[in-house]
């Protein structure tokens, strides 16, 4: 791959570079580093050289209050320490953001209606939310989860149990109360925070079951928290509206070690459990600034709108817009109800400054020939994000043509593991069609051959080289690291693989060809095949089966599931529907698969593991012979008959 081919779709003027917080930031490193960062790329060089430095300057910019001299005590990785000795809550800077002339969060739901919160409520509810978890006995370390959809109370949740230093986890109620439970029933929870159901594609869906077997099945729970949308009660259940009644304005924080546990997302549960990613307060109070402010260019002015659900970590990414003082915006519904171009229409009405959503949207809307410029006023739109998959060139391009060419688009790539983004844009970068503009800033990137060396203009391992404050420090239920160990370092030791393939162009853009490993990410939400076989598989008539997410050149996603019947039977429709139906109701309506077929095996190694990989790169066109040797397969001809099977 070659930079002179590919024309930029759009290009920094001068009042861009000018204005932007990035630029900012820069002035203030020369100045107090005296070190030359007249562009992004020698910007990204320090920091990355520098990570002392660099992390230091992010604390000092943004005005975090004190911090203990020493910044980092341990390059290792794992076991970086950063900020030792440093005191800090997260809340604190979203205190520090309180105004009066903008809400805090814009509450909108397929009816179209629009609710605004300011921040002294949100701030209000937060502290009576915090007075209540400390009445039930709830304090650092405790865990509180949420089964809730995309709403305003669960922000407040969040923010009242990290204030004070309690830990949050959650999950969306599209997943079934055992998804839920494969996740949440790990930490075994003090308070579990809930809603009656919610309306999603004109459809209302009550969760009155769900919750009852999420109760019976957590003994720990010393209280349940009710939200009420559809009009139903919880026997026994605390009402949201009393328990966050306050006399108090603002949360009283506690004050906690940078690296104290601030929640737990989860893997895609590729193998077993979805593992419990833990990540500190600091870290990610730090991660978020930069990703936010300076990356996305966001601010106090903006509105902040990510389709996204309390299961994918980019829920917590939105929620970071409190850290630099923007409205945020909580939607549960459907991406396409009333139309294919639901989001635009959202956009348009709340005023969305940031607009993010995901490549599948993307492709959608271009199939229903939506002209989101046409039909919506998005004159208030400055940057659309694009992240959950790669995004290819047609689809980057079809938003400048369609949404504006002024307005510039940011397709990011990173993951739950770190809860932001590896590489994106920067408000002081081209967007080239098809690639993510640069590294982050603190991120040393790069893509790896099989050796461990690095590449340029060639496929390889996406690698970061240099500890970040928003790496986990640790997995839940992993007392000696040895799983968190496997998931990152075992392939190069002492450096990061993060399990997607990447390019790093001659120009430093990154294009993502996909990931390596196996987990599905149907429409942002990233998923384990485990929870599909656990479901499918307890069916009688279902021997085996294989569970593939394939990216598709044209930005899709296709995700066949392959089942091996018993000899002489036959797949049938009928077969089919049972096979869709167990799969919604015990794992997730996101992840029914595009197709089902049968087959006459599922290749496997000689040691048993589902070859899940290797069969995602044959039918995206790889040679099976190129693919992986087949003396390691127990039946290698199984091979040959998914090649055959390509979408």
């Amino acid at each position: 791959m070659t930079s002179v081919t590919v024309a930029p779709q759009w290009v920094p003027g001068s009042p861009d570079i000018e204005q932007a917080r990035i630029t900012d930031f820069a002035r203030f490193v020369a100045a107090r580093h005296r070190v030359e960062v007249s562009d992004y790329r020698s910007l990204w060089q320090w920091s990355v050289d520098d990570l002392a430095g660099f992390w230091g300057a992010i604390w000092d910019y943004f005005d975090l209050g004190e911090r203990a001299t020493e910044i980092l005590a341990d390059t290792g990785m794992p076991g970086a320490q950063w900020f030792p000795g440093t005191r800090v809550n997260y809340v604190d800077q979203v205190v520090r953001q309180a105004r009066t002339d903008r809400p805090a969060i814009v509450s909108v739901d397929e009816t179209g209606a629009v609710t605004e919160l300011s921040w002294a409520e949100m701030l209000s509810r937060t502290a009576g939310f915090t007075a209540t978890l400390r009445e039930l006995g709830v304090g650092p370390g405790d865990r509180v989860v949420g089964y809730l959809p995309n709403i305003a109370e669960a922000v407040i949740a969040f923010l009242a149990t990290a204030s004070i230093g309690a830990i949050w986890s959650a999950c969306g109620q599209d997943y079934t109360a055992t998804a839920a439970l494969d996740r949440l029933g790990q930490l075994d929870p003090a308070v579990l925070v809930t809603c009656d159901g919610y309306r999603f594609g004109g459809k209302e869906h009550r969760k009155l079951a769900e919750i009852s077997a999420l109760r019976a099945a957590l003994p720990g729970l010393r209280a349940t928290v009710l939200v009420s949308r559809l009009g139903d009660t919880v026997d026994g259940a605390l009402d949201w509206d009393v328990v966050t009644a306050a006399a108090d304005s603002v949360p009283a924080t506690e004050q906690v070690a940078f690296d104290h546990p601030l929640w737990v997302l989860y893997s895609s549960g590729t193998t077993g459990l979805p593992k419990g990613i833990v990540h500190g307060h600091g870290g990610v109070l730090l991660e978020h600034l930069k990703a936010l402010a300076l990356q996305s260019d966001l601010g106090r002015d903006d509105t902040f709108f990510w389709y996204t659900s309390p299961s994918w970590m980019m829920w917590n990414y939105q929620v970071a817009g409190l850290l630099v003082g923007a409205t945020i915006v909580c939607y549960p519904g459907s991406p396409t109800a009333p139309a294919p171009d639901a989001l635009w229409a959202i956009a348009a009405r709340v005023r969305a400054t940031v607009l993010g959503t995901s490549p599948g949207y993307v492709l959608a809307c271009a199939k229903a020939e939506s002209v989101p410029r046409r039909d919506h006023d998005l004159s208030a739109l400055r940057l659309v994000g694009v992240t959950g998959s790669a995004l290819p060139a047609s689809s980057s391009l079809w938003l400048r043509d369609n949404v504006g060419d002024h307005v510039p688009v940011s397709s990011i790539s990173g993951g739950t593991d770190i809860v932001s983004a590896f590489a994106g844009g920067a408000r002081t970068v081209p967007v080239w069609p098809g690639e993510l503009s640069a590294p982050y800033l603190g991120v040393a990137l790069a893509a790896w051959d099989g050796a461990g060396r690095s590449v340029r203009a060639a496929v390889g391992e996406l690698v970061v080289t240099v500890p970040m404050p928003s790496m986990p420090i640790r997995f839940w239920n992993d007392p000696d690291g040895s799983r968190y160990r496997a998931a990152y370092f075992d392939t190069y030791p002492g450096v990061w693989r993060h399990g997607d393939w990447i390019t790093v162009t001659e120009r430093d853009s990154v294009v993502v060809h996909g990931r390596s490993d196996s987990t599905l990410n149907r429409h942002g939400i990233r998923m384990g095949s485990a929870d599909i076989y656990q479901a499918v598989e307890r069916l009688p008539e279902i021997v085996d089966s294989l569970v593939i997410g394939a990216e598709q050149p044209d930005g899709g996603y296709w995700m066949p599931l392959f089942v091996v019947l018993p000899h002489g039977a036959v797949l049938s429709e009928a077969l089919r529907t049972r096979i869709a139906g167990i799969i919604r109701t015990d794992v997730s309506p996101r992840h029914v698969p595009d197709d089902i077929i049968a087959a006459p095996g599922v290749p496997r190694t000689r040691t048993g593991k589902k070859l899940e990989v290797p069969v995602k790169r044959i039918l995206q066109g790889a040679d099976p012979a190129q693919v992986l040797d087949p003396s390691t397969v127990d039946h290698p001809a199984l091979l040959d008959w998914y090649a055959q099977i390509r979408h």
